[in-house]
């Protein structure tokens, strides 16, 4: 069912892969973002929404069947994550119902932090059994996750529409400035290495070299999201997404390692995390981009190695259950050995790596 959507965060890994999915399928898309940048197909629309009523003056006249939340802010401490984030959330859904935008079902992108805990407590504490499955219940500690959530639910009760939530792991996918970008970061960091003549080395832990563990590509999760907008069986769900395969990380630094001409590092079971690694190539990296031609000198802007360490340095496998999906009828999948060669390529070809 095409129709006409806004999609929050539109300028994001997520955002954006599903803006454009929506525009070949038809939709109408409308892209809020804080500041727009130009995207083929989609209609700009300039809010913060951490600024209500100028939220819902951007939203005014806007009509919409479906609404897509794929953004959040990240504040210095959970507390702060949770009193902005699920104010965005529901400064957004307050702004839509005072302009009457008609919207009959929103989805909400979250992550397996659900089941891991936030940042500061990140796989940490007693945990659910892997593989992680929708129907284990919420950890007994604060999580912004559940606060938009819970903004979610009740303004879906209050005004009539359907929701679905949408967890995936680790998302690889193209978007400059955003907060969490791991395929980008690694095509950064295989750079500096081949530039550098530094060991191309394993960031994380033993537990993530050794143990199995999955992915999202972000195409992938806009088609899920999609799909639960047009299956009336996935609405007031709340759902796993990843890619179908699973694999260790002792295999697949290899494969990365190689489509950048290098020879992967021995992993000696050491943690040496990429902010560390990476804190002091900024003017290297200006460097590569004036000497290269590249679109993108701040390496700020393209990689975000906290994120990558927080994902590579956790103590205890992470893998992902997609039955309730599989049941419901999305049947996609993704390798995702091809899903990170692919953003590599599209990063050259679009001159963001040499």
């Amino acid at each position: 069912m095409a129709g006409s959507a806004l999609v929050v965060g539109a300028s994001g890994i997520v955002g954006s892969a599903t803006a454009t999915l929506l525009n070949a399928r038809g939709w109408r898309v409308h892209g809020l973002a804080r500041r727009p940048r130009e995207q083929a197909g989609v209609t700009p629309v300039a809010a913060d929404l951490q600024d209500a009523p100028a939220t819902a003056a951007a939203l005014a006249g806007l009509n919409v069947d479906a609404v897509f939340i794929t953004t959040w802010l990240r504040q210095d401490s959970e507390a702060e994550n949770i009193r902005v984030n699920s104010a965005m959330v529901r400064n957004l859904l307050d702004g839509l119902r005072a302009a009457d935008a008609g919207a009959r079902h929103v989805a909400l992108v979250t992550g397996l932090k659900h089941y891991l805990g936030p940042f500061e407590a990140y796989g940490k504490g007693t945990l659910p059994q892997t593989p992680f499955r929708e129907e284990q219940g919420r950890l007994d500690v604060e999580n912004f996750y559940y606060a938009q959530e819970d903004e979610l639910f009740a303004a879906a009760a209050r005004d009539g529409f359907t929701w679905s939530v949408h967890r995936p792991h680790t998302v690889i996918g193209k978007a400059v400035g955003n907060a969490m970008n791991m395929g980008t970061t690694l095509a950064v960091y295989a750079t500096l290495c081949r530039e550098t003549g530094r060991p191309f080395r394993f960031p994380g832990s033993p537990a993530q070299w050794n143990g199995l563990t999955d992915m999202t590509e972000a195409a992938l999760l806009a088609r899920h999201l999609l799909w639960a907008t047009e299956t009336p069986a996935a609405a007031n769900e709340a759902f796993n997404v990843v890619n179908g395969d699973v694999f260790r990380w002792s295999w697949m630094w290899g494969r990365i390692a190689a489509w950048f001409g290098l020879e992967p590092a021995p992993f000696d079971g050491e943690i040496r995390p990429l902010e560390a690694q990476m804190a002091g190539d900024a003017a290297l990296w200006r460097e590569i981009a004036a000497r290269e031609g590249l679109a993108e000198p701040d390496l700020g802007r393209l990689a975000s190695p906290w994120h990558t360490d927080a994902d590579l340095g956790r103590p205890i496998e992470v893998v992902t259950d997609m039955s309730k999906s599989r049941r419901l009828g999305f049947t996609d999948y993704r390798a995702t050995e091809d899903a990170f060669t692919d953003l590599f390529a599209q990063l050259r070809a679009e001159r963001l790596i040499p």
